[in-house]
Formats: C-alpha cells, sequence, structure tokens
C-alpha cells in the first residue's frame, strides 16, 4: 500500500499546483504587473568587525580588517576608506561574500593608534543606500590615545562648508612640515564640512586642512586650497563614544549635523603662487592676443613685437595683474606669426626676482586664415565695429548702460549718442548723459542719465552708425537697448544703513545659495545702500574687510602666516544669515560693521 502511495506522491503534486494555478485570483488579472515589493531604503547594518573597536596589540605586518554587514555591499568611494595617521599609499580592499575586507600594501608603524574611518564609502549592492559610516580603532601597542579636536572646514569668500577637505595635525612645528610629510593624524570633512580627529595624543599640534587633489596627504600649493590656524593647538576633550560629535549620522539629519559642537574654524582659500613667469599665451585674432602670468602683480619694463614700431601696440592689464591683453593698432595685414618680445622680472632657478626677456610666438589662428569663399561666410564681425550694450533694470542706477567693444577704438563720438525715455503715460523726452571711460578695461564705457530714474519709465539707448571706429578699420552698426524700471508692486527694496565704518569694505547681496552677486558696492565710511527692484525670496549680505583697500578679496598666504581677508556675513538676531524678503516690503538693516568684525 505504502509503494503505491508513494508512486502517485509526483502526480498529485502536479496536480495540486496546477489547481492553485487556475484558480488563483491573480491570473484572473492581466493588467497589474507584478510588484517587487516597497523599495529598500534602509541603510546596511555592521553586524561583525575585526579586529573589534580598543583592540592593542594588532598586527603590523599586512594587518586586514574585516567590516561585516547584514546584506551586500559595495565600495562606493574608495578615497573614504581613510586611515589616521596615513600611509604612503592609501587602503585596498575586497569584498567578500557579505564582508569588506580592507587591507595595507605596507606595515603599520609601532605603537600607534590608527583609526579607520568608512564615512560615505559604503552602499547596499541593490538600492544603494549608503551606510552611515563607522570609525574603528585599534592600536599596534600597549595604549589607545583618548584625545579628540572637532572643527568645521568652509570656503574663505563664501563661508559655505567644505565636503571632502583633508584636516591634518602635525607634531611637526615646522613651516615645510605640510609640504614634505605626511600628517600624525588627518580626517576628511562630512557634507557639512564637519570634522572630528578622534583617538589622538595629548600634544601640541600645527593644524591645516587641504583640499586634497590627489589623495597624497601633502599639500602641493600649484593646485590645491588651504587653510591653517594661526596658532599651535592642544585638544582638551577626551574621546566618549556618547558624544554627538562621535556619532555617525545621515547626512539629511539637518537638525543632529549642525547641533555637533565645533572647536575650531578654518576657511580654505588659494595661495598667490610664489614663482613668477609667463604660463600661457595665445593670438586669438589678427590684432588681438594675450599673456597670462603664474603671479599677481607682473612687473613688466617693457614690451614690443619684432619689426613692428612700438607705437603701434596697446596693452592692458587686468585689476590682479597677472593677464594682459593686446592688440596691434594697425589696419594692415599683419604676418601669419608675430614675435612678442616680454622684458620683465621674472624667478629663476634660486627663486628670486631678475630682469628677463621672453621671446613668444603669437601664430596666427588658422579660421582667420581661411579666404571666405562667399558672401555667407562673411560675419558680421568680419566688417563691423562690434559691440555690446548691457543695462539690467535691477541695477542700472548703480552700473548705468555699459557700452563694451571687442575691440580699441581710434575714433569715436559719445557726443552722437541718443537718451530718451517715455512716461507712465507714454509721454517722451529726451535726457543728457555723462560717458566714462571704465580705468580697467579701455574698451568699456559707462553712460549714466543726467536725470534721477524713475520706476515705471522706459528708458533708450541708441548708438548712432559710423560713430565709432576700431583698430581694423571698421566703424559700428546702428543699435539701441529698451530698460523698462519696474513698477511692480510685488517688489520689495532693502536699505541696509552701515555705521562705524572705520576701514573699506566690500559689501555684496547674495542669492540664497551664495552663488549670485545681485549687487555690490564698496564703502570707506558711515552711509546708506539701497537694493531696489528685490523678488520676494531669501538673500545673504556678505561683507568683506579690504584692508589694504584694493578693491579685491585677497587672499592668503601660508608661509607668511597672512589669512585672506575677513568675510562675515550679516545674521539676524536668531543667528540666521539668511534675510527672508517678503513680496511688497520695504526693509531696513541697521549693521554695526566695527562690532561685526570685532
Amino acid at each position: 500500500m505504502k509503494r503505491t502511495i508513494y508512486q502517485y506522491l509526483p502526480l498529485a503534486a502536479v496536480i495540486a499546483a496546477t489547481g492553485i494555478l487556475i484558480f488563483s485570483p491573480s491570473c484572473a488579472n492581466t493588467t497589474t504587473p507584478p510588484s517587487g515589493g516597497p523599495k529598500d531604503t534602509i541603510p546596511p547594518v555592521l553586524v561583525k568587525h575585526y579586529p573589534l573597536s580598543g583592540d592593542t596589540m594588532v598586527t603590523r605586518h599586512k594587518t586586514q580588517i574585516s567590516l561585516t554587514f547584514d546584506e551586500f555591499v559595495v565600495v562606493k568611494d574608495v578615497q573614504s576608506l581613510f586611515l589616521s595617521p596615513p600611509l604612503e599609499k592609501a587602503p585596498k580592499y575586497r569584498i567578500r561574500n557579505k564582508s569588506v575586507i580592507v587591507y595595507f600594501e605596507s606595515d603599520l608603524d609601532s605603537n600607534k593608534t590608527y583609526t579607520l574611518d568608512v564615512t560615505n564609502a559604503i552602499a547596499d549592492n541593490n538600492e544603494g543606500n549608503m551606510y552611515p559610516g563607522y570609525a574603528l580603532v585599534f592600536s599596534t601597542g600597549k595604549n589607545i590615545d583618548s584625545m579628540m579636536i572637532t572643527g568645521i572646514v568652509q570656503d574663505c569668500n563664501t563661508l559655505m562648508p567644505v565636503k571632502g577637505a583633508t584636516v591634518m595635525l602635525y607634531k611637526d612645528h615646522s613651516d615645510s612640515a605640510i609640504f614634505k610629510k605626511r600628517p600624525d593624524a588627518a580626517i576628511k570633512t562630512d557634507d557639512w564640512g564637519f570634522f572630528c580627529l578622534r583617538n589622538i595624543q595629548d600634544t601640541v599640534y600645527r593644524m591645516y586642512a587641504i583640499k586634497d587633489e590627489n589623495n597624497n596627504n601633502i599639500y602641493e600649493p600649484d593646485n590645491e586650497l588651504v587653510a591653517f590656524v594661526d596658532t599651535l593647538v592642544r585638544p582638551v576633550a577626551k574621546v566618549n563614544d556618547t558624544l554627538p560629535e562621535l556619532k555617525k549620522y545621515l547626512m539629511t539629519d539637518t537638525a543632529a549635523c549642525l547641533a555637533r559642537h565645533t572647536e575650531y574654524e578654518l576657511n580654505l582659500f588659494k595661495e598667490v603662487p610664489s614663482k613668477q613667469m609667463i604660463v600661457n599665451s595665445e593670438r586669438i585674432g589678427e590684432r588681438t592676443a594675450y599673456i597670462t602670468f603664474m603671479a599677481p602683480y607682473a612687473r613688466i619694463d617693457s614690451i614690443w613685437i619684432t619689426d613692428l614700431p612700438q607705437e603701434k601696440l596697446i596693452t592692458q592689464f587686468n585689476l590682479e595683474q597677472d593677464s594682459l591683453e593686446i592688440w596691434v593698432n594697425d589696419p594692415n595685414v599683419l604676418p601669419d606669426t608675430l614675435l612678442l618680445n616680454v622684458d620683465y622680472l621674472k624667478t629663476d632657478t634660486l627663486g628670486q626676482l631678475v630682469p628677463t626677456v621672453d621671446q613668444i610666438k603669437l601664430t596666427k589662428p588658422r579660421q582667420i586664415g581661411l579666404a571666405k569663399s562667399s558672401k555667407k561666410d562673411i560675419k558680421k564681425e568680419d566688417t563691423t565695429t562690434v559691440f555690446t550694450i548691457d543695462a539690467k533694470p535691477e541695477n542700472i542706477e548703480q552700473y548705468g548702460f555699459v557700452i563694451e567693444f571687442s575691440y580699441p577704438l581710434v575714433e569715436s563720438a559719445f557726443d552722437s549718442l541718443e537718451f530718451r525715455y517715455i512716461n507712465p503715460k507714454q509721454q517722451e523726452a529726451t535726457d543728457t548723459y555723462t560717458v566714462t571711460q571704465d580705468s580697467l578695461n579701455l574698451r568699456k564705457y559707462v553712460v549714466r542719465p543726467s536725470s534721477k530714474l524713475l520706476p515705471g519709465y522706459e528708458y533708450f539707448l541708441k548708438v548712432p552708425a559710423r560713430k565709432f571706429k576700431d583698430i581694423n578699420g571698421f566703424y559700428n552698426d546702428s543699435s539701441e537697448v529698451k530698460v523698462s524700471l519696474p513698477n511692480d508692486d510685488k517688489l520689495s527694496s532693502l536699505n541696509l544703513v552701515l555705521n562705524n565704518v572705520r576701514n573699506k569694505y566690500i559689501i555684496d547681496l547674495l542669492n540664497e545659495k551664495r552663488d549670485q552677486v545681485i549687487r555690490s558696492f564698496i564703502v570707506e565710511q558711515d552711509t546708506a545702500l539701497l537694493f531696489p527692484y528685490i523678488k520676494a525670496g531669501k538673500y545673504s549680505i556678505r561683507i568683506t574687510e579690504d584692508l589694504n583697500r584694493n578693491g579685491l578679496v585677497d587672499t592668503g598666504n601660508l608661509l607668511e602666516g597672512k589669512q585672506p581677508e575677513k568675510v562675515k556675513f550679516y545674521k539676524l538676531e536668531d543667528g540666521n544669515t539668511l534675510i527672508d524678503i517678503p513680496e511688497m516690503m520695504e526693509l531696513e538693516q541697521e549693521i554695526d560693521i566695527e562690532a561685526l568684525f570685532k
């Protein structure tokens, strides 16, 4: 009997399975695709690791660290597997089942506390949910160092946090250490620019931060940003894993991330190069070229083109004097190659500035030499003086109408400009104006009406034809621009009243992201600044202390111990740097400049 039952069991299983398929409700639904269930949003969980955090006497030779998770994971960013103190070569890894095995190509040092940080490095294999992070601390000696230092790294101009900067501590206090040695402790900043150097020795350090472009933990000034603390630092806080500064948070947890205490603030800047030389040159037109220098404030004694009278050259430096524009004021056809001679102070092999003459070949761009085969190949710039007129309603009162020519002028008739306006009643009238040449750009001119500009008015500036001639021998076409000043009741205005102005300051109104300057002023005394025609939104007020009064935001110098010029953002009473400007509002903010920079 048993034998007979066993013979029919496979057939019974098939019949049962077929019945389930036939009578299953899902089989009747031919429009709904099968569901894979809710999306996995849970990050992986670390369930085991070796060595244990706090282990001592860990082997120095062929050391391996195993991190085992509750699901399969991948390493998203190998640079975020960060060992402190760093070795000459970055950590390597391999995946074994649900484990990440981290290993090193060289031996660890003896009697030293190490921290392996895996923040922003690991995610689950399916949905890419990031593991918040972990810091595994171990020692190759008998003791674990127990001190810690916290802080934030930010951009010196925007004061926005910098992610992925490397903060470094050196027990060697010499100026050359950051250029030649790897640090005694280091860590990467998170999305909020926050860092915590944990389990470090109780001793005195120099502290730096760099944007380590090649991840070698050594500062390379030619292409990296740097920040430093003016004084020596010594940790005062002890490691306690219950502290919020030592916990790993999801970067989307804004409240928790901002609640962490910071002891130091480091402002990243790009150093001015110490060597002076010509680094680039190009002939960009028949009569136009430029040269750029490695360092600002290049000192040129003379400049000339071989076989061309020196008075035929027109040159212009930019504000930083590290880029020189060059024009040849000669309408005749020029050679395919111009030999430019520059007599200037150049840095020699000993680091000294010495008089040097560099000769540069400026070759005519290929497209200029190509003949125009038909009328359709001839562009406007081939026969006329090209210029632009820039005027924006939100800043025309400050900047005026800006006319910029592509080439320097040899003939001009600014008294021929036509300026008129139409009022809200559609009555038209003309007005007088003034013209000033820009002090930094000889091709740029600013036109300002003599009368006050009024809301709701339409203003017109016309440049008549054949009134201006450039170095190519071409005359201009006619052009007109119109600007309508807003008369929108929804627009707002901001009036800044600045008190106790004891120096020169650059005042900028920025958008919410701090990546766009809405309007800018330079002040040297107590004054009131009006920002009209503001759309509803959030704005920041940036104030830069211009100590050397050159109108620039000057950078720092590491070896000279010079920090970049101070930047402050005006804060409301609640500490917020964003000013929320609603519609139809006339706001006034009073700022004590001296107190802000005290």
